[in-house]
């Protein structure tokens, strides 16, 4: 469901799939080849505060992105990033090819680097700065470990996955409706 708020109205590329059971609402920006699964919910319904999703950035079902808190300018999702099943979002960026594990939370003015990797269930809090190529985990996070060229070469093949599966969702005829 794609819903204008108070004039705020989203803006979604062609090429992206957002299912018909996630919630767009207000000032989202969707890029080319992106995914957008069954339950998210992208609410930016504050004036100056948008959702910017990057392109072939995957936004995992039951996602919860939100912007609000003042001195933000709104939320920043970067090219390439994977935010995982049922994770929270409410960070000022998350950088290129960035991921973000299932059920992670990111507070408020949080930054995540290019290629870091938040672990499942993880913590970042509070304007809390995750650096690029690392990996972290834990409430609060702390960092695990720096990134392998592998762990990079891994995930750039889930990234590609991802945007393959954009786009065959928006191939006509291909996602059929049962139950009706």
């Amino acid at each position: 469901m794609i819903y204008e708020f108070d004039g705020l109205k989203p803006v979604i590329a062609p090429s992206a799939f957002i299912s018909k059971s996630a919630v767009i609402i207000g000032d989202v920006r969707v890029g080319e080849d992106c995914y957008i699964g069954p339950g998210a919910i992208l609410r930016a319904d504050s004036h100056g505060m948008p959702i910017i999703i990057g392109n072939g950035s995957a936004i995992e079902e039951g996602v919860i992105i939100h912007v609000g808190g003042r001195g933000t300018n709104g939320c920043c999702i970067g090219e390439r990033v994977t935010i995982g099943h049922g994770a929270i979002v409410h960070a000022n960026r998350i950088a290129d090819n960035a991921n973000i594990g299932m059920g992670a939370v990111i507070s408020l003015y949080s930054t995540i680097g290019s290629y870091a990797i938040v672990a499942e269930g993880a913590v970042v809090k509070q304007a809390q700065v995750i650096p690029d190529r690392v990996v972290v985990g834990g409430a609060p996070a702390k960092i695990l470990r720096e990134l392998e060229d592998r762990d990079i070469a891994t995930w750039d093949k889930t990234k590609l996955w991802y945007i393959e599966l954009a786009r065959k969702y928006t191939t006509p005829g291909v996602l059929k409706r049962l139950d009706i």
